[in-house]
């Protein structure tokens, strides 16, 4: 029997309220929010249940290593906000309400490494704009949680022939800072990249939601094996200002819960411009406060829903597990458009596209990042290589040690022609193929598997498949939502995509709230 973690038998989840007893891994923050207006529960309370479940599950028990820092004054702070409250002073729609964060956003408070050993204890000089949007609004930060290093395509061998690609195959859900995440729904298997600690720590309920960043899949992956809600927004929507870049052309933070409802309002907590990231000028006047005002059952009456059935075939319960997903859609009144069918040519161009940009990106801006470091810290893409790569540093990952040294030989500058035309260009074609299909079908949202495939084993076998369609988003900018969807014969989660056209977020949020009021398909690990 594979080893798995019985998390509502190990640890009460249900706690007693004056009047209902309050199941804390089904609740939403408005479920919280107004237990805490009557006064049945306080901030206080609520965060002592989040730090207990951390103490009994993270380093001890089975061990899910999801924590790189925890913060020591999370109880104070609550105590603070529950003071607020009772003044009658409430900051925002998350007073009081405890999170967690990757390890990449900056903490004027709390170190962040991006999952390297070479950052250990870095204190950015202040918070990611995100950051001061959630604090603001009266989010509790319990820890800054574990990610794939550098979130993973930061000195990456995707692409490279098979024999160099599997000497760079870093373990599923380790970074040399934070070590090796597990799975809570099997803990032989691991929480995806490279916002896996936030997956699995969500999954595990150590936190009301949780801060993860995408790339190319660094949301939606973790959140497709941890059966969770996550959300890739529109490139724009949200803030990059203060999280250690990866790929700009590509990089967004979104949020990752257990239910739609807390995904929606957190994404309004936190948008709006921001002079310190051009990007976000694109969502002036396209952007709400408030999402959670779209969240309608029936909402997908009507609503023309593509299946990109291009991105199955990969693993049969995957498969049989979206196929009733689509059969659910069409019981709820969505219009079903089958197939939509993306051009062999870009589905063959698309993963060479974004390692281009990836790897180029990354030497010139993760050296942009640095400069902001304090002395003592490496200062240059290259100073990140070496250190890597330096006995004396008892450096803990040697595959991605290995990585870096292959990614600082093969990544371009930004001036060159070749990133130059896949930047320019290669986008330029993602874009306009994907909104030719919308135009063509007439579509509202295209679904598919978010990921082709469960959970796979911590140890890989060799080169990660690069046949994920996750990267489309980033390509396009467009933004992706994901929904828990059901369950293979193995218990692994399965979750499904529902994939629009830029700042179609409300859209999205709405027909994935009706799929999941229809189908409750998140579980507890088991």
């Amino acid at each position: 029997m594979k080893p798995r973690l019985l998390l509502a038998a190990l640890f009460a989840l249900v706690v007693a309220c004056p009047s209902h007893a309050l199941d804390l891994a089904s609740a939403t923050i408005a479920d919280l929010e107004a237990l805490m207006a009557k006064g049945e529960l306080s901030s206080e309370k609520l965060t002592s249940l989040y730090l207990a479940r951390i103490d009994a599950y993270d380093k001890q028990g089975p061990a899910i290593n999801t924590v790189i820092t925890m913060n020591p004054k999370a109880l104070a702070e609550a105590k603070t906000l529950d003071a607020e409250r009772k003044a009658g002073k409430i900051r925002g729609p998350l007073h009081g309400i405890p999170i967690v964060l990757k390890d990449n956003y900056d903490t004027y408070d709390l170190p962040t490494t991006g999952g390297s050993q070479l950052l250990a204890g870095s204190i950015p000089p202040d918070d990611a704009f995100v950051v001061k949007k959630l604090r603001a609004a009266g989010a509790i930060i319990l820890a800054k949680v574990n990610l794939s290093e550098w979130a993973g395509g930061g000195g990456s061998t995707s692409g490279a022939p098979p024999e160099i690609a599997k000497l760079g195959a870093v373990p599923n859900g380790f970074s040399s800072m934070g070590l090796q995440t597990k799975n809570p729904h099997d803990l032989t298997r691991g929480p995806a990249g490279s916002s896996g600690g936030t997956g699995a720590a969500i999954a595990a309920t150590f936190a009301q939601f949780g801060m993860g960043t995408d790339t190319g899949g660094s949301i939606r992956g973790p959140s497709s094996v941890n059966g969770l809600v996550g959300l890739k927004p529109t490139r724009g929507l949200l803030s990059r200002d203060g999280i250690i870049p990866l790929a700009l052309s590509f990089d967004t933070g979104g949020p990752m819960a257990r239910n739609v409802y807390d995904v929606a309002l957190s994404l309004g907590v936190m948008t709006g411009v921001d002079a310190a990231d051009p990007a976000t000028k694109t969502s002036e006047g396209k952007f709400s406060t408030d999402y959670t005002k779209f969240l309608k059952v029936g909402a997908l009456k009507g609503a023309r829903i593509g299946v990109a059935r291009d991105f199955m075939g990969k693993d049969a319960g995957t498969d049989a597990v979206i196929e009733a997903a689509i059969a659910k859609l069409k019981s709820l009144g969505a219009v079903i458009v089958d197939p939509v069918k993306f051009p062999p040519y870009y589905l063959q161009a698309k993963q060479g596209i974004s390692s281009v940009i990836m790897q180029a990106e990354f030497k010139a801006q993760i050296t942009d990042y640095l400069k902001t470091t304090k002395a003592g810290f490496p200062k240059t893409f290259d100073e990140v290589v070496a250190g890597s790569n330096d006995p004396k540093t008892g450096y803990r990952s040697p595959e991605k040690a290995f990585a870096l040294k292959y990614s600082q030989s093969v990544a371009l500058d930004l001036d060159d022609p070749a990133y130059l035309a896949a930047v320019n260009e290669g986008l330029a074609l993602a874009k306009a193929v994907t909104m030719s299909l919308f135009k063509k079908h007439q579509l509202d949202a295209i679904v598919y598997p978010t990921s082709p495939r469960p959970a796979q084993p911590i140890k890989p076998s060799g080169p990660n498949p690069s046949d994920s369609p996750t990267n489309i988003a980033n390509q396009t900018g467009f933004p992706d939502l994901i929904v828990p969807a059901g369950f293979t014969p193995e218990g692994l989660p399965v979750t499904i995509s529902f994939f629009g056209p830029a700042y179609s977020e409300s859209k999205l949020l709405a027909y994935g709230y009706d799929f999941e009021q229809a189908t409750k398909a998140r579980k507890l690990p088991l």
